[in-house]
Formats: C-alpha cells, sequence, structure tokens
C-alpha cells in the first residue's frame, strides 16, 4: 500500500518536472523555516532537487530575528517604524555581517551538504542590486521619517545570476544593496525575490511566509487570486498589515513578465516541492486577470 502511495506521488510529479525544466523559479526563504532545524534541512533539500531536476532555484532570504539578536547581544537598541527596523550606519554593519555573512552561508553549507553546488552573495556584489533610500509617511500625519540605511530596489543587473546560473550553481543572496551614494542599504527580502524574479521574467515567484497564505475574513484559505479579486479582499479588509506588501510584490511580479506567484506556508515541511511538484500545491496561488 505505501509502495503504490509513493508511486503516486513520483507519477504526479512527472508532469511538473517536465514542464519546468530549464525554467527559473526564485523562493524567498524566511521565518519558521530559517530557524527550524527540520524545516531548514527541508528546504534545502527541496532546492537541491529542484536543481537536479533541471530547474534553476534562485533564493533569496531574509534575516530580521537573527538581526534581532545579534543586536540584542551587543546592548543596541531598535526602534521600528510600521514594521521596519530605523538602521543607522552601527546597525547597518551589524546587518550585512549577520545576512551576508552568517544567514548566507549557513544555506549556502546546507545547500552543500545536501549534495548541491551553491554560490552566496548580497546585492553588492557585481552591482547586482542598485538601491535607494526609503522614506515612509506615518499616517494620518503625513510626516516623512527617515529610516537611515533602508533602501528600495532601483534597478537590478542579473549578469552575475545569469553567470552563476551558466555555471550550474544555486545562487543564494541577501537583500543588501548599494546606493548610488555608495551607501548600503537593507531591502525588505519579499521587494528583492521580486525585483529578481521580474528581471528574469521567472516562471515562478515563491514567497515563504508563515501563515497558510492568505485568508479572508472567515480565516479560510484564498487558494486563488488575481489582481480584481484582491482589490475586493484589500477592500473589505481581509489583506491588511504585513500580508498587503507580500500580495502586492506577487501581483507586481505577474503583472511584469512571470508566470505564477505562490504564498505558501513555510512551517510546512517540504512546502516548496508540494507547491512546485502536485496538482493542489499549498498556499495562495496569484496569476493575471484572465
Amino acid at each position: 500500500m505505501i509502495s503504490h502511495k509513493i508511486a503516486d506521488v513520483l507519477t504526479e510529479s512527472l508532469p511538473y518536472i517536465q514542464k519546468f525544466k530549464g525554467k527559473t523559479i526564485v523562493i524567498k526563504y524566511g521565518g519558521n523555516a530559517m530557524v527550524d532545524e527540520d524545516l531548514k534541512s527541508s528546504f534545502a533539500r527541496d532546492i537541491v532537487l529542484m536543481k537536479s531536476v533541471g530547474m534553476n532555484p534562485i533564493v533569496v532570504h531574509g534575516g530580521g530575528p537573527q538581526i534581532g539578536k545579534t543586536l540584542e547581544k551587543l546592548g543596541k537598541n531598535t526602534e521600528f517604524v510600521d514594521g521596519m527596523r530605523v538602521t543607522d550606519s552601527e546597525t547597518m554593519d551589524v546587518v550585512e555581517m549577520v545576512l551576508g555573512g552568517l544567514v548566507n552561508k549557513e544555506i549556502v553549507n546546507l545547500i552543500h551538504q545536501h549534495g548541491g553546488n551553491s554560490i552566496g552573495l548580497t546585492g553588492k556584489d557585481g552591482r547586482l542590486i542598485t538601491a535607494k533610500k526609503l522614506k515612509t509617511k506615518i499616517e494620518p500625519t503625513s510626516e516623512i521619517i527617515d529610516l537611515g540605511h533602508v533602501g528600495q530596489v532601483d534597478q537590478i543587473d542579473i549578469s552575475v545570476i545569469n553567470l552563476l546560473l551558466q555555471g550550474d550553481f544555486i545562487p543564494v543572496i541577501a537583500p543588501i544593496g548599494v546606493g548610488k551614494d555608495g551607501f548600503s542599504y537593507n531591502i525588505n527580502a519579499d521587494l528583492v525575490a521580486g525585483a529578481i524574479a521580474e528581471s528574469l521574467n521567472a516562471e515562478k515567484l515563491i514567497l515563504l511566509t508563515n501563515t497558510l497564505g492568505l485568508l479572508n475574513n472567515e480565516g479560510e484559505l484564498v487558494s486563488n487570486l488575481n489582481s480584481t479579486s484582491a482589490k475586493k479582499l484589500i477592500d473589505d479588509g481581509s489583506i491588511q498589515g504585513g500580508m498587503l506588501p507580500k500580495i502586492d510584490c506577487a501581483l507586481s511580479a505577474v503583472k511584469n513578465g512571470v508566470e505564477r506567484s505562490h504564498i505558501i506556508d513555510g512551517r510546512v515541511s517540504h512546502a516548496v516541492l508540494l507547491e512546485v511538484f502536485t496538482d493542489s500545491g499549498v498556499g495562495t496561488l496569484i496569476t493575471k486577470n484572465g
């Protein structure tokens, strides 16, 4: 009985392996999947398997909790505005050390342990990410707050990514960019993943979260979404808070050349494989209208 179930799963995956061979899939890695040891291992195995069957996975990772812990150890206080960390020069040094060093290299090492070939880099390498300073308005006063070294994507230069893919490596990217002013900027990892997926005309953008996906007001999973249905859910308050920028990012991606975006539950073991290789998938699928 068990052997039949395994055979069914393998058979179900075949058309997806054939469909996505040679295709680029950008995965934003964060949340519980980055801190739970079993989930970290299952994620690395998923990425190596995708590469082994001919896909081109690209990992963009966050690291907020790890940054917070390091700042706490150093006795550095952290202030947040609308969920964004106010980042002075000292904090930015820590961000670069943690994201570009500790977290990035841990992910690279995990991929290597499972038989993959990976190279870690930040957006500063090969001029991958040109950033600009992010200024945010606080409602209801519309006061403009200076967040320091918090940035947004200005331009993406994909040449270094293409070199790595041609060399059969798995790129692992920390969301740090450099501005034309020469300063380093910390950028939201979802936005970086979306911008890279758009620049590469990726087949898929997958955003790992700590929820089932997008939930409606009744707490039910919304399996499919497009820009029209998204607007309705924003208007009725179903999409709000931290989910709003993720949905905006996913919708922007499919509008600008990405075939499909997915918001999936990173707390589920092998969530990426379940999304890519099965009929049902996990989480919320975002597509263009029509």
